[in-house]
C-alpha cells in the first residue's frame, strides 16, 4: 500500500471560524484510495448541500476494527460489503476544481467526532 502523508495538525484547528473535527490525509486529485484496514462499507455520503461543490460532493461511510468513520472527497468504487486492508475503495475527487490552491486531501472524520489521528 502506498505511503500517505497525514497532516496531524488539522484536528481541532479553527478554519474560517469553525472547529475542524477531522484529519486531513494529503492526496493528489485523481489518486486511487485504498482501505486503511479491514473495513465494511456502509454507504455513500454527501458532503455538501451547496450545488457549487458538486464536483467533490461524495464520500464513504466505513466501519472496521471497532471504529466508525467517514472519508470525504472520494468517489467510491462500491458502497457496501467488506474489503481487506490495501484494497482499492475509490478515487480522490478533483478538490482543486472547487478550492484552487488548497492542499488536496481526504478528510477523515470519526462518527463520534473523536480525533482519528492515532489510527493513521
Amino acid at each position: 500500500m502506498p505511503e500517505v502523508t497525514v497532516n496531524s495538525r488539522t484536528f481541532a484547528a479553527f478554519r474560517g471560524g469553525r472547529l475542524h473535527k477531522g484529519l486531513d490525509v494529503v492526496c493528489s486529485d485523481g489518486s486511487t484510495i485504498y482501505a486503511p484496514f479491514n473495513v465494511t462499507l456502509h454507504g455513500k455520503l454527501a458532503v455538501y448541500t451547496d450545488p457549487n461543490k458538486v464536483a467533490i460532493n461524495e464520500g464513504l461511510n466505513l466501519r472496521g476494527d471497532g471504529l466508525c468513520f467517514k472519508l470525504f472527497y472520494i468517489r467510491p468504487d462500491k458502497t457496501s460489503g467488506s474489503v481487506r486492508k490495501g484494497t482499492r475503495i475509490g478515487t480522490m475527487l478533483p478538490i482543486q476544481s472547487v478550492y484552487p490552491g488548497i492542499t488536496s486531501h481526504i478528510h477523515t472524520q470519526m462518527c463520534d467526532w473523536s480525533d482519528p489521528t492515532q489510527y493513521f
